[in-house]
């Protein structure tokens, strides 16, 4: 079965202009750019995290640190596919411990994909704070997790898919729903 376009919910300009207010959000938090490292989980979240950090960096005129973070092996639902899981490699080349790290995905849904980041990202160092960004807040929470930076809350029924489509990897910005 096949999914259909069901609606555009964010254009270029509007995904651009929630990645510049969620990077403003993550200044005005912190108290400016400093010692806030970014850690994309792979492979739109590194993306917008990426983005992320240039707006800062335009903001603050400093970078902050940008990581990729692979949670393949720390899913719950490893033991529920049949294929073998492919791993990615985890990119993050600067040490975490009592920072405030900026967790970075595309689209919040049930929470498992974050309680996953999380359990990668302690396996790594203690950070300071942790803190989530998503571009898309979709609702549908299974676990107690609540981003702090939201780019669009779209709720959604079950049957519907969001698709979050990044120059990078799909020619085009844009964010639509998809139904089966």
């Amino acid at each position: 079965m096949s999914s259909r376009e069901k609606a555009q919910v964010l254009d270029e300009t509007g995904l651009d202009r929630a990645l510049t207010r969620i990077a403003h959000e993550i200044v005005e938090q912190a108290g400016g750019g400093h010692d806030i490292a970014l850690v994309g989980i792979k492979t739109r979240g590194v993306t917008l995290a990426e983005r992320i950090g240039a707006k800062i960096a335009a903001i603050e005129g400093t970078k902050p640190s940008v990581g990729a973070l692979d949670i393949t092996l720390y899913r719950d639902d490893l033991g529920l596919k049949a294929e073998q899981p492919v791993v990615r490699s985890t990119e993050i080349s600067f040490p975490i411990k009592g920072r405030t790290v900026v967790l970075v995905d595309d689209v919040l849904f049930t929470g498992r994909t974050i309680r996953a980041a999380m359990d990668a990202l302690m396996d790594l160092g203690r950070p300071h704070i942790i803190r989530l960004a998503v571009l898309v807040d979709r609702g549908h929470r299974e676990l107690p997790i609540r981003p702090d930076y939201i780019g669009k809350n779209l709720p959604t029924s079950r049957r519907e898919t969001v698709a979050v489509l990044l120059r990078e990897h799909d020619g085009e910005d844009r964010v639509v729903i998809l139904e089966e």
